[in-house]
């Protein structure tokens, strides 16, 4: 383990004012989201649409880092043919790459999953090292429900997530520590507060069990929500404030940077409820930044529609939302800037 280089990248990623563009969609759920704009799922047009996102131009001042599939960090750029991992290096964008294989059922427990892929895994790291990636992502998913999440699905994703995360740091490769605590269900803010924060109690603690060095890790969680149809939405600051006072009473300040993800949040709220947090205290131990899929991309993948002449329209679009992006981790945004495209 080079503890320099990890720490390095990882506090590189959480520069001011710079996020993460989740762009590690599988080839199936990419699928769905070209099947919404009409345009068939060729590995061609995936490259073409991957590729319009990272050559905008100045993406790299608000973007610090790129996860992908796969597929996408084997590909290169249509007309140029340069790697998608050299082109984003070139432009001072660190490449990253998703590795575990899914949430797959939990036995004996229903309505719960575990996410797999830790077979094999240190050998798939080299070879993504070696193909320029510097840092990793790894999704667990934790469902609210009836006697549910439980405490052996807490555990055993907490305990695959410290795994996975070891293997990356022996490999020279920064993990993204992914808990996802899902905004499905009728639960209220309150109930999100109390399993977020268990989730993330256990989290930490396989963390050091497995011996993963903290400062050169970065934690990719949900903010503290309600429920997509909960009868009572919590406001921009409720969230913002029940998010911050939960993630200082459960992550310890060497963590450098928090990159939260949007999960069922709309463009424009995702990038409030971050903006809201930036603003509330002038001293938190982290930086808390973005690591955003839909809330960054939609506009753009709704402007291309599947149409090369609509690629300037759609970098555009993601620069734009990059942008707001950019300046709510500064805790500048204002409503103003989205009339601003």
């Amino acid at each position: 383990m080079d503890r320099t280089q990890l720490i390095e990248t990882a506090q590189a990623i959480v520069t001011n004012g710079k996020g993460i563009l989740a762009a590690d969609e599988s080839t199936s759920t990419i699928g769905k989201r070209f099947s919404l704009i009409g345009t068939e799922s060729s590995e061609d047009k995936r490259a073409e649409y991957r590729g319009l996102l990272f050559t905008t131009e100045g993406m790299e001042e608000f973007i610090s880092g790129v996860i992908m599939f796969d597929e996408t960090l084997r590909q290169s750029t249509l007309n140029g043919g340069k790697l998608f991992s050299k082109l984003l290096l070139d432009k001072g964008v660190l490449p990253g790459i998703k590795v575990d294989t899914g949430a797959k059922p939990l036995a004996g427990h229903e309505g719960e999953k575990v996410t797999e892929g830790l077979d094999g895994l240190r050998e798939r790291l080299e070879e993504y090292y070696e193909l320029g990636a510097r840092f990793a992502k790894w999704r667990a998913v934790i469902t609210i429900g009836d006697g549910i999440p439980t405490r052996a699905c807490l555990e055993s994703n907490a305990h695959a997530l410290a795994r996975y995360a070891a293997l990356c740091q022996e490999t020279g490769i920064v993990p993204i520590v992914e808990p996802e605590v899902l905004m499905d269900g009728k639960h209220a803010l309150d109930r999100c507060f109390e399993e977020t924060e268990e989730t993330l109690t256990i989290v930490f603690h396989e963390l050091f069990k497995q011996g993963v060095m903290l400062e050169g890790m970065i934690l990719k969680p949900n903010m503290v929500i309600s429920a997509l149809d909960c009868s009572e939405q919590a406001s921009v600051e409720e969230v913002a404030e029940a998010t911050v006072e939960c993630f200082l009473r459960v992550v310890p300040s060497a963590v450098p940077g928090i990159c939260f993800l949007s999960g069922g949040q709309s463009d424009l709220v995702a990038t409030q409820h971050l903006n809201a947090m930036n603003s509330m205290k002038d001293a938190l131990p982290w930086k808390l930044s973005f690591s955003y899929g839909r809330a960054l991309q939609t506009a753009a993948l709704n402007a291309w529609g599947g149409k090369s002449e609509n690629i300037p329209e759609a970098q555009k679009a993601f620069y734009h939302r990059a942008q707001c992006n950019g300046a709510a981790a500064f805790g500048q945004y204002s409503n103003e800037m989205e009339n601003q495209v």
